[in-house]
């Protein structure tokens, strides 16, 4: 089956990555579409308390499973994800990216961040999704619950800082380990959302569909803005700029 000639020849003029990159968006956005579908017709909540009982001592919903010293280091992986850490860390890859010349990319870098915040406000406004009332909450909280800030926040701020420091490294597998270690953060904030009894695993789950898609998106918009000139262009394999 060919594909129409349009579509074939985008394809042809399309880098492999930037073709996965919109691959990556595309599905997150799906996925976000239907988690917010399932959960406003209500068929995920089932699946949310099994998973909220499962990290409870069974006859006491007060006591998370795992012990005390887990339910701490919980609290400390959930304040990666609160507004004071993720602004400490947009603020210094700022100054590094400001300190290496690269002030479009730091200015870049900030609207998307603001620009993922705003989004989150907005979603939560919109579903207004209300906090699990099956357990007793870890830590306090105060706006709705669908997506998940925390959750969302982690996976676009990591996520962009990740990729925009990715493109001043000349070396493959320091970028893999940069967004490898953004993700995995994004994961473990979200995560201790879900022990801590704050937010139903949908929440989650859809915060980081939503995130990803965001920070994945920038990462494309960056791509694009590098090839105009807008902003500084990714540095090569030889630590050469490529020529745009």
């Amino acid at each position: 089956m060919q594909l129409p000639a349009p579509i074939a020849a985008l394809t042809r003029h399309l880098e492999a990555m930037t073709l996965l990159g919109i691959v990556v968006v595309a599905g997150a956005i799906w996925s976000f579409v239907a988690l917010a579908a399932e959960m406003i017709e209500g068929d995920l909540h089932a699946f949310d308390e099994a998973v909220l009982l499962a990290l409870r001592s069974p006859g006491d919903l007060a006591n998370p499973i795992g012990g005390p010293q887990l339910e701490v280091a919980m609290r400390d992986l959930t304040a990666l994800g609160g507004v004071t850490i993720l602004t400490l860390m947009t603020g210094a890859v700022l100054v590094y990216l400001i300190l290496r010349g690269a002030r479009a990319s730091a200015l870049f870098v900030l609207c998307a961040v603001l620009g993922g915040q705003l989004l989150s406000h907005f979603a939560k406004f919109a579903f207004s999704r209300p906090r699990p009332d099956l357990v007793p909450h870890g830590v306090d909280v105060a706006t709705a619950s669908f997506p998940s800030g925390h959750s969302m926040m982690a996976a676009v701020t990591y996520l962009t800082l990740a990729v925009m420091l990715a493109r001043t490294e000349t070396q493959h597998r320091i970028r893999v380990f940069l967004i490898v270690l953004a993700a995995l953060l994004a994961v473990l904030v979200g995560t201790s959302r879900v022990y801590l009894g704050v937010h139903w695993p949908s929440d989650v789950l859809a915060g980081w569909c939503l995130g990803a898609a965001w920070a994945f998106g920038v990462a494309l918009l960056a791509h694009w803005l590098a090839r105009r000139g807008r902003i500084e262009p990714e540095v090569g394999p030889d630590g050469e700029v490529p020529p745009r």
